[in-house]
């Protein structure tokens, strides 16, 4: 049996990781050893930024219910205990559109938030 030599596969990640490197400052987009790091610490940030954007657009979310909520003269945490206890079932992404985009509608469902109070 032949013997089995490594080179195509480490040619292979190597060029995978420096291809991934692309575009970085300095050794870090050259150099395998320097760009292998960089890769792996800008993965780390992806990852975590992607987690960070939820958290982001859910207080943004909030922020613009509670704001037009004032408007109606009702608190954040009292229009969504009364959407609760009314069983309307509408998330924190689709109640910030409805509050920017269609007021009438917004005011509609505080209304019925605040009836069932």
């Amino acid at each position: 049996m032949a013997r089995v030599k490594g080179a195509i596969m480490t040619r292979k990640r190597r060029k995978s990781v420096l291809k991934a490197a692309k575009g970085y400052w300095g050794s870090k987009s050259k150099n395998f050893k320097m760009a292998k790091e960089a890769v792996m610490k800008s993965g780390n940030y992806a990852f975590a930024g992607r987690k960070m954007k939820k958290r982001d657009f859910r207080s943004l979310w909030i922020t613009r219910i509670s704001a037009q909520a004032k408007v109606c003269g009702i608190n954040y945490s009292t229009l969504m205990h009364g959407l609760k206890k009314a069983g309307i079932d509408l998330n924190r992404k689709m109640l910030a559109e409805i509050a920017v985009y269609d007021k009438d509608a917004f005011a509609a469902i505080v209304e019925k938030a605040k009836a069932a109070l």
